[in-house]
């Protein structure tokens, strides 16, 4: 059908009629320039997709009214420009793609239909750990592991940008996803089939939002909903409440883009912003670099919010001039940004738009932190961080608290590491890791850290030899600019090598620490520290032998590093004594912003990034040697421990079956608040006492050869078994943290899959019970697939995390919520009762249904199905089933 707004079509120049843009100013609408530009790009890809089924007129409307519709929980469709995957989440997608080809071929269809046919862009970043640190030779050495170790992973997605169309795959290597999103594979404006249109997108990463910082609106979703997007269909999204961040003032001299961020991240945990978008205006904006922006909404999962979006500014162009980005690209964006009013001067407040609500910082207010023990959003000032860490050893165990009882607090525990003696105590620095796309690919800290370094080095300090220390760049960039700049050779001398070019201790895989040392964290019960420039600190993520974990700046995490030890007040404590004697404060090394500002001047230039990202596609020879067939129909190999077809589209018809209710369900586990993916899905190692170590051991393996979850995630039986195996899971059925749970018609203690299993033998359905936020963190699809497997059919919640709740309808699974004041404890439901969900054959958005009990007692709750879309792809079985379907009717 003709698009209803073809009337705005006009040629962005008039010497190049062939190259169009829909003009939103010529909507003549008065509420346009009203919007918030966030909302202006959702507005443009509604008008530009309008045809009348997908996108309706009606949605148009719902966006241009957006003053009156964000409080009414409208739902809109929104077609992203393209899409972004890690290999996390990638080979699950790659997967599910080849199973739904075979699936169509068995009922009849074309299998070659299942393509994207939107762009999308793989990024293997996930698969490196730190096996090898300190060594000039360790990125080598964990690099041809990684190769080793994912060969048949590799294979399968070299088969998949072979097999299927619109898809690039960018080689393991290359940087972290985020990184190399801003540096190579941002667009900010597309110039594609005759159109100039706003870049956007959505990625299998929460992290994603990291774009958002540039001017691209991007956000994390799950898996599922990405393949969805992949295969052409928009998002289905309530309009977001736009909350305006208001910047004021300049950062104090000595203080870094991580303690911005981290003090934001606080600040908008505390004003509230999940579901909405957070957009940042004011003239403090125009006093951040671009990394500074990204940096900040890099960490936007961590305050809960959609997106966290900073407008294309002339700061904007200046950062694609400097990464290498041509002429003629630059001249294109800033006319067609200017030409529909997207392109913003942060010093003009006649421009700012309506918002929901606004919210100030003053950047002079922002003080050195840190954020922890255990969450991203706890935020400790450097000045308190000895305090605080002494405070949370005592207190009762939860976000801020270990409990450990007071005659245990001062214990220390010797040990010999290469000959000589150390110690270790409570707050003991055991890693200390510049990781994580939050910080690398920020210029200002990453130099700042190098510049730390090389004073150290000077001053004569070094750090003790046990500690992993480990620098894993997001992109060869920076270790280009670190090298150029000086600093790289007295990163090297503290014992931060390049070990990687991936996303690496952030997401547990920080590799083994010395057995030593090990030894004593366990047999003492110490509760040693973990520091890392990283964006997520939860607990049993980075090391299990790392209860406490702190996010900080790269400068911080060597400053701790080097004083080996939390429990160091930094004002009155030296950090070190060097050869001389003579006692060296942190105040001693530590650089300006001016002067990290200068180096930064002098060595980050646009040819860095063009030959880095000329030679990425191309001069990786470990990638171009590998072997992967050619046909369109891949050849599942029964003996693979690493890719299997799963089981999804085993039972799948052509024609819909009616909903049936869930009927006697039992309850597998019963959880309190914040449980996260991280406790969810499986990550991190295979314990060797695990499911799903048995299930490897079956298959041959030795442990040395099991991997990780995340290399594992294209194995569904291997995933369905290390669901919920997070050691640091609390279950209140055991009272306690264990990857276990009570298999209640027994009264036994099971792993949690193994007590699955024996439900699923018996035909008994089951559900979960959780408080507030179940499923906050990083947007794993496995967190919802995984559960799916294990048989369960609903989760009672008090409430959800955005991506996760998307994500259990995505697989059919139903998630119910508590009625506002109605919780577990209030209701008296304990979890060992059986549960009938009561579904009707009508259903309707955010229904209310009745939960029936063996007790007698009936409760109600609401079915958080938002939408109609969301409610077709449950009564589908899953979005999946929902597009095959769809294919099958083309």
């Amino acid at each position: 059908m003709r698009n209803p707004y073809a009337h705005i079509v006009e040629p962005l120049d008039p010497k190049e009629p062939a190259k169009k843009i829909y003009n939103l100013c010529k909507l003549g609408d008065p509420r346009y320039a009203r919007l918030p530009f966030s909302i202006r790009v959702l507005l443009e890809a509604a008008v530009r997709n309008c045809d009348e089924f997908l996108v309706k007129k009606d949605d148009v409307e719902s966006i241009l009214n957006w003053k009156e519709t964000q409080t009414q929980s409208v739902e809109v469709p929104f077609k992203p420009a393209r899409v972004i995957l890690q290999d996390f989440t990638g080979v699950p997608a790659v997967v599910d793609f080849a199973a739904m080809r075979d699936a169509v071929k068995k009922l009849g269809g074309d299998p070659e239909k299942i393509n994207p046919v939107c762009p999308a862009d793989l990024v293997i970043d996930h698969s490196i750990q730190v096996d090898f640190n300190r060594k000039p030779d360790s990125l080598q050495k964990n690099q041809d592991l990684e190769f080793e170790r994912n060969k048949e992973r590799f294979e399968f997605l070299k088969w998949g940008s072979k097999a299927f169309h619109n898809m690039r795959i960018i080689p393991p290597g290359s940087g972290i996803v985020h990184q190399v999103n801003l540096e190579y594979l941002a667009r900010v404006v597309f110039d594609q089939d005759g159109f100039y249109y706003p870049d956007s997108l959505v990625g299998t990463d929460s992290h994603t939002t990291m774009i958002d910082g540039l001017g691209v609106l991007g956000w994390g979703v799950g898996g599922i909903e990405a393949e969805a997007v992949m295969l052409g269909q928009p998002i289905s999204m309530v309009l977001p409440e736009v909350i305006g961040y208001k910047l004021l003032g300049s950062p104090g001299p000595l203080v870094t883009s991580t303690d911005i961020v981290l003090t934001v991240t606080k600040h908008l945990r505390q004003v509230g912003v999940v579901g909405k978008f957070v957009e940042f205006f004011g003239p403090g904006v125009a006093q951040l670099s671009i990394a500074d922006r990204a940096t900040i909404a890099n960490m936007c999962p961590e305050y809960g919010a959609t997106a966290a979006f900073f407008p294309v500014d002339h700061i904007s162009v200046k950062y694609l001039e400097q990464t290498g980005r041509d002429e003629d690209k630059l001249n294109y964006i800033t006319q067609y940004l200017k030409a529909v009013g997207m392109f913003r001067d942060f010093n003009d407040s006649s421009q700012d738009p309506d918002f929901t609500e606004v919210v100030e910082l003053d950047l002079s207010t922002v003080v050195s932190c840190c954020s922890g023990p255990k969450r991203p959003q706890d935020k400790v000032a450097v000045t308190d961080m000895k305090k605080d860490f002494e405070s949370c050893l005592g207190a009762k165990q939860g976000f801020k608290g270990f409990q450990v009882a007071p005659k245990h607090q001062t214990v220390s525990a010797s040990f010999e590491y290469n000959g000589k003696e150390y110690k270790l105590s409570h707050g003991s620095v055991v890693i200390a890791a510049i990781t994580s796309c939050t910080n690398t690919s920020n210029p200002s800290v990453m130099l700042g850290a190098g510049l730390l370094a090389k004073r150290a080095v000077q001053q004569g300090l070094s750090m003790k030899p046990y500690i992993k220390t480990s620098l894993s760049p997001g992109s060869g960039v920076v270790t280009y600019y670190l090298k150029e700049s000086g600093v790289m050779d007295y990163l090297s001398q503290l014992g931060f090598e390049v070990v990687g070019y991936g996303c690496m201790t952030c997401i547990g895989n920080s590799g083994p620490l010395p057995e030593p040392v090990v030894e004593a964290i366990t047999q003492n019960d110490l509760v040693a520290v973990g520091i890392l420039s990283g964006n997520r600190n939860f607990e049993g993520r980075v090391h299990p032998n790392t209860r406490a974990n702190y996010l900080a700046s790269p400068l911080l995490v060597i400053a701790y590093a080097i004083a080996g030890t939390v429990c160091i007040d930094f004002e009155t404590e030296p950090l070190g004594i060097n050869p001389q004697g003579k006692k060296i404060f942190l105040r001693d090394i530590w650089p300006s912003r001016h002067e990290i500002q200068e180096v930064e001047r002098e060595h980050v230039i646009p040819v860095m990034f063009k030959e880095v990202y000329e030679k990425i596609e191309k001069v990786n020879e470990r990638w171009n040697e590998l072997n992967s067939p050619s046909d369109k129909l891949y050849t599942w190999n029964p003996k693979s421990t690493y890719i299997k077809s799963p089981p999804f589209f085993d039972n799948l018809t052509i024609d819909l079956q009616p909903p049936k209710s869930i009927t006697d369900a039992y309850v597998l586990l019963n959880l309190g608040d914040s449980v996260t993916t991280d406790h969810i899905s499986p990550a991190g190692n295979i314990a060797r006492n695990s499911p799903a170590a048995r299930y490897l051991t079956g298959r041959g393996l030795t442990p040395r050869e099991f991997n990780s979850y995340g290399s594992r995630r294209g194995n569904d039986a291997v995933m369905a078994r290390g669901t919920f195996a997070n050691i640091r899971l609390f279950n209140k059925f055991l009272n306690k943290q264990a990857p276990q749970t009570l298999h209640i018609p027994s009264e036994e203690t099971l792993d949690v899959f193994d007590a699955a299993e024996r439900y699923h033998q018996a035909g008994l359905p089951l559900l979960i019970l959780a408080g507030k936020e179940y499923g906050s963190g990083s947007s794993r699809d496995w967190a919802a697939k995984g559960p799916f497997l294990l048989g369960i059919k609903a989760v009672l919640a008090e409430s959800y995390e955005r991506i996760h709740r998307s994500n259990l309808v995505g697989m059919g699974v139903i998630p119910l919520e508590y009625l506002p004041g109605d919780t577990a404890e209030s209701l008296g439901l304990t979890g060992r009762e059986r549960y009938t969900v009561v579904i009707p054959e009508k259903l309707t958005p955010r229904m209310i249904v009745d939960i029936k009990l063996d007790t007698g007692k009936t409760v109600k709750a609401r079915m958080r199905f938002d939408t109609d879309v969301e409610l077709t792809y449950f009564l589908n079985g899953g979005i999946l089933n929902y597009m095959i379907r769809k294919m099958l009717e083309k």
